[in-house]
């Protein structure tokens, strides 16, 4: 009966949507924009710009406000190059241009370093670069097209990081980011150049995992992305630095964007807010779609039991004025939950996870705020100031509770099943908030020269409380019990110098004060990019990092063998590291580039715990985080090597092959080298696509294949306890099942996927259709994760997999 219901609304749709379109005309669009100076944000007036790939080629010149406009460009992809005497030429690629929505470009130049009569014109290639002009090495960019093209990207920004070298997500199918073998959770998230919480769906006390994104590509432009040696502006961050970027709404006609699919169904409006003024506002939000269709009464509730139920929403408002510069207004939230009910293993926090007598029920909700204000003043042609002031707040309540089961003879020779009352075994409540403001004043002394300041203040709200019983009379043990403010106060000045036109250094200092415990920082960095010629380039960067470490980690609750508890961790120092970066990269045309890079990272001031027979250290903390007596004493190092080749899209199609081979290791009181849990040692990513276009009866229509294989080194594991001659040795009277001295020395097997992506796209006079399919994993290998013991498994182990194959169909239309 739910299925017929199903396919009363579903077999209509898709007989809509594949239908023949009949076009009576030529389909084309606006493109427009606008164009600034790279460094004090002032438009460029009488910049020329050429759609390079028309015929007869087209082109035009900026007006008084640095704005461009091209009317009725053909459908399918073009490429612009701008030019603006004093300055560095551009060519921006691979524009595509849909009948359904115009294009609205933000570009920026950077001006010359030479003499005027020495400027030859050469268009500038750029794929890629970072947008932070501040940023010269481990860094990329990270374009809207690019995460709808990827294969895998599941239209999610975390898992399109996954592609690129050095960079891979969690084996048991999270969209965690873990790059060079340093821990998910010391990755700074930003949105609008402001720091947020994990903007994920389901996310642990860690914010480190996660499942689901609450960012839609709908309202994302060009980020980016950064892996190691970070530019002096970026603080308490150890791991990599993603600077998500909003777009602005269109300020000139109303637009919509509607999006039905398996992970969610969504709507976007934008628009102008009235005719004559730049200002304009965008608007997403979006729905767990299985979550609607139950709430439409297509299936029943009780059989949706451990479904993700999630809805996200996202917003940007610009408001430029005349005379007092630039307000910007952005959102981002989230609200998600599930009940996964009669799970007899699952890895929640507690202590009884592995004895098979036990049924768990763990009950999970979440939510996720993160708001804020941008205003930017421009003073004259050098000074540029820029204010933040934003608010962040997340909630996680966990429930595990634990029902025991009871085996009793029938008198019959079969087995009565019975389970007694669920008790509530792991609570746990907590809510963080973070109020910030910043200012950043920038200051063009010349071309050659570049000065940027800033301060930012983070006020910390917390009230978190967990527990947990314990022992054989279920006592319940306080965890964590604190409702405190923790204040912040980073500073940093930041200089790029150019040489002349083929080297330039940044180089500067960052400051982290930690207000409640008195720590500081003096945080030295220096990059610089060396312009050999033409096609060949070198770049190297040093920088000192450091990070606080999670917060239930100072205030974690230690029983003392007297029966006395104490919080020994609220003085822990700040995780410090030294990142040094050694690159080469040789463009062998406009489209096509090779990029090996070396790099090592020494961390320092690692927390390890107070025990010098103990492997523990924060930086394997996830879901099986533990609360001991920590102190600042650890140490680890990342190294390896990055190869990239990659052919940006060029006559419809593509490639991008990456290798690295690198090596994660720590070492805590007991004075060995251990592997981190993210030691994967190598992985290889292989993606390649093609477009066919100009298909379908009016030629309207392109068809897009698009594949990813990778292959990559297993996580390192704590192994079940075995004897000498490998056989089980658990004793789960006693509570013991691993052998924490072979702590991840060893991992189970490596693993690989194979994803293909399939998407077919027509446009019709005012709108265009899209359908995407990606099947991910398409040979269902289900590579071990991790280990366990089950007494009902064969040698009574039991293994954590990847998740097999999974189709993900989404259906877009934009009007």
């Amino acid at each position: 009966m739910q299925r017929k219901k199903i396919r009363t609304i579903l077999v209509p749709l898709i007989i809509t949507i594949l239908s023949p379109v009949a076009v009576g005309q030529s389909l084309t669009q606006t493109v427009r924009g606008n164009i600034i100076d790279t460094d004090n944000k002032i438009p460029l007036v009488g910049a020329t710009v050429v759609i390079t790939d028309s015929d007869p080629r087209t082109g035009t010149i900026t007006d008084g406000n640095g704005n461009f406009r091209f009317e009725k460009v053909p459908v399918g992809r073009i490429s612009l190059q701008i030019s603006y005497l004093g300055y560095d030429s551009k060519t921006i690629p691979n524009i595509v241009v849909n009948s359904g929505k115009e294009v609205v470009l933000n570009l920026s130049m950077e001006e010359s370093v030479v003499n005027l009569d020495e400027v030859v014109v050469k268009p500038k290639r750029n794929n890629g670069e970072a947008l932070n002009e501040m940023a010269l090495v481990s860094g990329r960019s990270v374009s809207l097209e690019q995460t709808e093209r990827y294969a895998g990207s599941f239209n999610d920004p975390s898992r399109i990081v996954s592609n690129f070298a050095g960079v891979t997500n969690t084996q048991d199918g999270g969209n965690d980011i873990i790059i060079r073998g340093n821990s998910p959770k010391y990755i700074q998230w930003r949105l609008e150049g402001v720091e947020i919480t994990n903007p994920n769906h389901f996310e642990d006390q860690n914010s480190s995992s996660g499942g689901i994104s609450a960012l839609n590509n709908n309202m994302l432009a060009t980020s980016d992305f950064y892996t190691g040696a970070f530019a002096p502006e970026y603080g308490d961050v150890l791991s990599g630095v993603y600077d998500i970027k909003l777009r602005a709404g269109n300020n000139e006609k109303f637009e919509s964007t509607f999006g039905f699919g398996l992970m969610g169904t969504d709507l976007t409006f934008e628009g102008p807010f009235k005719k004559g003024y730049a200002g304009s506002y965008i608007i997403n939000y979006r729905y767990s779609t299985i979550s609607l269709i139950s709430d439409l009464g297509l299936v029943d509730k009780e059989e949706l039991n451990g479904i993700l139920n999630y809805q996200d929403a996202a917003f940007k408002i610009d408001l430029p004025t005349k005379k007092l510069g630039r307000f910007s207004l952005f959102g981002l939230g989230g609200l998600d939950g599930c009940l996964i009910e009669d799970v007899p293993l699952l890895q929640t926090p507690g202590e009884n996870n592995m004895n098979t007598d036990i049924i768990q029920d763990y009950d999970k909700n979440n939510y996720l705020v993160n708001t804020g204000i941008n205003h930017t003043y421009i003073f004259n042609e050098k000074n540029t100031v820029k204010t933040t002031l934003s608010y962040s707040a997340t909630s996680m309540d966990d429930d595990v509770y634990e029902s025991q089961i009871i085996e009793t003879d029938d008198a019959q020779g079969g087995i009565l099943i019975d389970t007694l009352e669920r008790t509530l075994n792991y609570k746990s409540r907590l809510k963080n908030s973070v109020y910030r403001g910043a200012i950043t004043y920038s200051n063009k002394i010349n071309a050659k020269n570049t000065i940027k300041i800033g301060s930012k203040y983070s006020l910390f709200a917390y009230d978190n409380n967990q527990s947990v019983l314990q022992g054989s009379e279920a006592i319940r043990v306080t965890l964590t019990d604190f409702n405190k403010n923790i204040s912040t106060l980073r500073n940093f000045i930041s200089w790029k110098y150019r040489l002349n036109e083929n080297i330039i250094i940044v180089s500067g200092l960052h400051n982290m004060n930690v207000l409640f415990n008195n720590k500081s920082t003096i945080e030295p960095r220096i990059a610089a990019n060396w312009k050999l010629n033409n096609s060949n380039s070198i770049h190297a960067g040093y920088g000192n990092h450091s990070n606080m470490e999670r917060i239930h980690n100072y205030f974690a609750k230690i029983i003392l063998p007297d029966g006395s508890v104490t919080e020994p961790n609220r003085n822990l120092d700040l995780l410090k590291a030294h990142h040094f970066v050694l690159g080469y990269e040789k463009r062998f045309t406009e489209y096509l580039m090779a990029k090996i890079e070396l790099y090592y990272q020494y961390l320092y001031n690692l927390p390890v715990e107070n025990n010098d027979t103990s492997y523990y250290a924060t930086i394997n903390e996830g879901l099986d985080y533990r609360y001991v007596d920590l102190v600042n004493k650890g140490a680890g190092k990342n190294y390896g090597a990055e190869f990239t080749l990659e052919r940006y899209i060029k006559n419809n199609c593509y490639y991008l092959i990456n290798a690295s081979l690198y090596d994660s290791k720590y070492k805590s009181l007991e004075g060995i080298w251990r592997n981190t849990q993210y030691n994967g040692n190598y992985l290889v990513n292989i993606l390649f696509g093609k477009e066919y276009r100009n298909l379908g009866r009016k030629h309207n229509h392109v068809l897009a294949l698009n594949a990813k294989m990778f292959y990559g080194g297993g996580r390192k594991i704590i192994p079940l306890l075995r004897d000498e001659y490998g056989n089980l040795a658990v004793e789960p009277a006693n509570n013991k099942y691993w052998d924490f001295e072979k702590a991840y020395e060893n991992k189970i097997e490596d693993t690989y996927q194979l994803i293909l992506t399939i998407s077919y796209k027509f446009n019709r006079p005012k709108s265009t259709h899209e359908i995407f399919l990606d099947l991910q994993n398409l040979t269902n290998n289900k590579g071990k994760v991790f280990e366990y013991y089950d007494e009902n498994e064969p040698n009574s182990v039991g293994y954590l997999t990847r998740s097999g194959f999974y189709p993900n169909l989404m259906y877009k239309v934009y009007f």
